[in-house]
């Protein structure tokens, strides 16, 4: 995963540096506007920004990248940004941005679906909501020869960089046992997995980086606006923007902790889903009977059970961490060009 992020990283860099001098094939002859110069003029870089909104979509531990449209669909939030960009040459541009993105999952999208009978049972669910800073590469497909104002209709684009973030994982507790708990908690605090208590691995970090690639297209509205569409991944350094990663940890050491941090490392055996509401019984009970340790006809509640074969020892996997989590990011930008010269009115 990490030498297939490499690769592509590395091959956004190698066309950003290509030289426009070198191309052989013009985009601007598809793309091209009346006000495009026929003879080239000496470039002049300008500036433009823009504030944008969007969607947002995790996939990780509890929404899987096996079933990436579906993870797409579900739990899908939002998120709004705001970037400086510097055009440095007729086709490249260095761009800043400032973005704040929600995202979500939840176990209980997959109730019902084959294959995935032990996510439902898991019972995760989570919220997280990134700040994120980016320095990225923007390479046009499209020559600006002169100025902003001399900009084509139509411009798509790729880009490619680095990112900075500040993340902190939340879930819903279940309010019959924890009724006096705000509605959302937040969970690296709670050691969910047993971090930072002895014989743990160290708690995972609020901050982490990313490398943000995507592509993108800009549409001329007048002189000085531009609406933008744009669709950017993020590969992110991290396994838990969902606090799903490693294994259980054993409920007595988490117990000299607090009860809530119990609860919400182990959420198998709640009757209720935190965040939907939903009523879990028929999943529990058809999960319990395939692996053998319930029997239907016995009228007994399973939710009396003290702990589920799987979901318990610190021998148990409650995440995955042969893969980093990821987020992707749709928005919808007005862009705005920065006069380079400002012209006065004339003295009388």
């Amino acid at each position: 995963m990490k030498k297939n992020i490499a690769l592509v990283f590395f091959l956004m860099l190698g066309v950003f540096g290509f030289h426009e001098s070198h191309a052989q094939f013009k985009f601007s002859n598809l793309f091209g506007s009346k006000d495009q110069p026929k003879k080239r003029k000496t470039f002049e870089a300008y500036s433009s920004v823009s504030i944008g909104v969007g969607s947002s979509h995790y996939y990780g531990e509890l929404s899987p990248y096996n079933r990436f449209l579906q993870s797409t669909i579900n739990g899908v939030r939002w998120n709004a940004s705001f970037n400086f960009t510097r055009q440095l040459s007729p086709q490249f541009g260095l761009r800043f941005g400032l973005t704040w993105a929600r995202i979500f999952g939840d176990d209980n999208y997959m109730d019902g679906v084959p294959g995935f009978e032990a996510n439902f049972m898991r019972n995760l669910h989570f919220r997280n909501d990134i700040k994120e800073f980016s320095i990225v590469g923007q390479y046009d497909f499209v020559r600006t020869a002169k100025g902003s104002a001399r900009r084509a209709a139509v411009i798509p684009y790729i880009f490619g960089g680095v990112a900075v973030f500040a993340h902190d994982p939340m879930a819903k507790p279940d309010k019959t046992l924890f009724p006096d708990q705000s509605d959302w908690v937040r969970l690296q605090p709670l050691h969910t997995e047993g971090q930072g208590l002895p014989g743990y691995a160290q708690p995972y970090s609020l901050i982490s980086v990313s490398a943000p690639l995507g592509i993108g297209v800009r549409y001329k509205l007048n002189h000085n606006f531009d609406l933008g569409l744009e669709i950017g991944y993020r590969f992110t350094m991290t396994d838990y923007l969902d606090d799903v990663g490693g294994f259980y940890a054993d409920p007595a050491d988490l117990g000299t902790q607090s009860a809530l941090s119990v609860a919400m490392a182990n959420r198998t055996l709640e009757r209720t889903a935190a965040y939907s509401g939903k009523d879990r019984t028929n999943g529990v009970i058809n999960y319990l009977t395939s692996i053998g340790v319930y029997n239907p006809v016995s009228g007994v509640d399973p939710f009396t059970y003290s702990s589920v074969p799987g979901f318990s020892d610190r021998t148990d996997a409650r995440g995955n961490s042969k893969y980093k989590d990821s987020y992707m990011l749709t928005s919808v930008k007005l862009i705005y060009y920065i006069p380079t010269k400002i012209k006065c009115p004339p003295l009388r």
